[in-house]
């Protein structure tokens, strides 16, 4: 069976994340600042990294910060920087809000550092280190979130140690129909990015939620033979209930973001029980590009 390159990229993301946090203190110029109102944006995968470090660094106590899709951000709003994630460099909606943007601070995490959207970003952070063949993000996305947590004084020694576990961890059975990711606070993105990865390499049905929102309607699509996958901490009894509607509850002792890895590598199982490429999903290409 052939190896497709999401493999070696998830395989590579203890590496990654330690080549991020070997960075990022040459980089802290260019990045978010205690006190300063700070909006995140990214599309698709880096949307949900922007959802996560927003949150993060709120509770780091380093100042407010939105997370925003990068078509729906409002450019009526003062923002002290603005952060925007995009492997590629060449996302349209990301690069149009760019140039809006111009003379305002602004600084661009990327793959391309010769990206059209480096040319019109006021600053660079260059993670080509961590760039990919594949048109899945793996290992950019978290290698993005794992220096964004260095900038906000978390120290993630445990994290790469936990990423390097999760490599061999045994997987959920992949002949289930459906899962449904859960998250709390800085989690709930890497629940909707975990989602994302299973929906696009593997063409499966999988949703996301906050996991005390679950409750409000959610549960009622569990049942035998489906997932219901908690990333980060466990609300109190979430378990028990879970298993009473007969869905396999899964949680993995491990940093969220090496949680994430688990789901990554499920995804990829998945399409290739399924027969298909993770590599090249349908309908997908690397970049979103508007004409």
């Amino acid at each position: 069976m052939p190896r497709f390159h999401v493999e070696d990229e998830i395989a590579s993301q203890p590496e990654t994340w330690a080549a991020a946090l070997a960075l990022a203190p040459t980089v802290a110029d260019h990045l978010p600042a205690p006190g300063e109102r700070v909006a995140v944006v990214g599309c698709g995968t880096s949307w949900f990294v922007a959802m996560a470090y927003a949150v993060l660094r709120e509770q780091a106590d380093h100042g407010l910060t939105d997370a925003f899709a990068g078509s729906e951000f409002p450019t009526t709003r003062d923002y002290d920087r603005v952060v925007a994630i995009s492997r590629s460099g060449t996302t349209t909606e990301i690069v149009t809000l760019l140039e809006r943007l111009h003379g305002r601070p602004t600084t661009l995490l990327t793959a391309v550092p010769d990206a059209p959207a480096a040319a019109v970003a006021g600053a660079v952070v260059d993670l080509s280190f961590a760039d990919e063949r594949s048109v899945v993000q793996t290992r950019f996305a978290t290698s993005a979130l794992a220096l964004l947590r260095a900038h906000t004084g978390e120290d993630l020694d445990r994290a790469v140690a936990d990423a390097r576990t999760a490599l061999t961890t045994p997987l959920p059975d992949a002949g289930t129909d459906q899962c449904t990711f859960l998250g709390q606070g800085w989690t709930v993105g890497l629940a909707a990015e975990a989602a994302l990865k299973t929906r696009e390499a593997a063409q499966f049905w999988a949703e996301s939620y906050p996991a005390m929102d679950y409750r409000h309607g959610p549960v009622a699509i569990a049942q035998p033979g489906r997932l219901v996958w908690s990333l980060g901490e466990v609300p109190e009894g979430l378990d028990e209930e879970v298993a009473a509607t007969g869905a396999t509850f899964v949680h993995h002792d491990l940093d969220p973001m090496a949680g994430l890895v688990v789901a990554q590598r499920f995804a990829v199982a998945l399409a290739v029980a399924r027969g298909l490429d993770p590599d090249n999903p349908r309908s997908l290409t690397r970049s979103v590009i508007l004409t």
